[in-house]
């Protein structure tokens, strides 16, 4: 857990900048195009596949991802985009893991990535740190995406941050009754839909992309067997099949 003691233009348009950022992994990263993610804790499925989609193919054209390491789409955003291009944002000091359920995820993005905190060691989330902890994520994107949110959600809290900083908002569509959060947002004319996530990716970061080669899809680049990839890689195995990147075929995982 190291002090920061840079300053970023991207906080200069929060209502209270913090006074000291603590951080753990690749400060390098603030330096890359930053978009952030957010939304539901409880996403439909559509919402994860999209979720996860569009951090991938963002992070494959050099763009960091922004998000809060909370369970739902925080979570799905960070693995969508991989570990070493997405920054966790907590709002607890670094010597405390929370949620429990994301310490693999958090500790792996302490590792290749970046967590920031602007909480002392010891320090222990409450109510008011994670709307604090809300508006630094939205303050480091360029852009604010909302995957899936509920009209009185905390999410929309994040919302309310973006319109003040005015940073653009991009949501997604979603059925009559669902995310009545996003549909207010399309209706008062405050948000973009995004219909198509490759034309909508396009539009950020480079085709020659900073991330480096992807371990996994090496390793199946000739065929393997699904059992030894699974012991080898875990759940990334799912997350790659849902994303298109690899398929299944009689019992061996292959490159899409």
């Amino acid at each position: 857990m190291t002090r920061l003691n840079e300053t970023f233009p991207e906080l200069q348009h929060m209502k209270t900048a913090p006074s000291v950022l603590y951080y753990e992994g690749n400060r390098a990263l603030l330096k890359r195009p930053k978009i952030s993610i957010v939304g539901t804790r409880r996403p439909s499925q559509y919402t994860k596949e999209i979720t996860y989609a569009l951090a991938s193919k963002l992070a494959m054209r050099g763009v960091c991802i922004v998000s809060g390491a909370a369970m739902g789409v925080d979570a799905l955003a960070h693995k969508g985009a991989g570990c070493n291009h997405t920054i966790a944002v907590m709002a607890n000091g670094l010597d405390i893991v929370y949620p429990k359920v994301n310490r693999h995820l958090i500790e792996n993005i302490a590792s290749e990535g970046l967590v920031l905190s602007q909480f002392d060691e010891g320090f222990k989330a409450t109510r008011w740190s994670f709307v604090v902890r809300n508006e630094l994520v939205v303050a480091l994107g360029d852009v604010l995406i909302v995957t899936q949110a509920d009209a009185n959600s905390g999410t929309m809290r994040s919302v309310a941050y973006a319109q003040a900083m005015g940073k653009p908002i991009y949501v997604l569509p979603h059925r009559l009754g669902e995310s009545e959060g996003t549909q207010q947002l399309l209706r008062q004319g405050s948000a973009e839909a995004i219909y198509d996530v490759e034309a909508f990716t396009a539009g950020f970061g480079s085709t020659k992309s900073t991330c480096p080669s992807d371990e996994l899809l090496e390793y199946c680049t000739r065929g393997v067997r699904y059992e030894e990839a699974l012991a080898r890689y875990g759940e990334r195995i799912f997350e790659y099949e849902l994303e298109g990147r690899i398929r299944i075929e009689n019992g061996n995982v292959y490159v899409a």
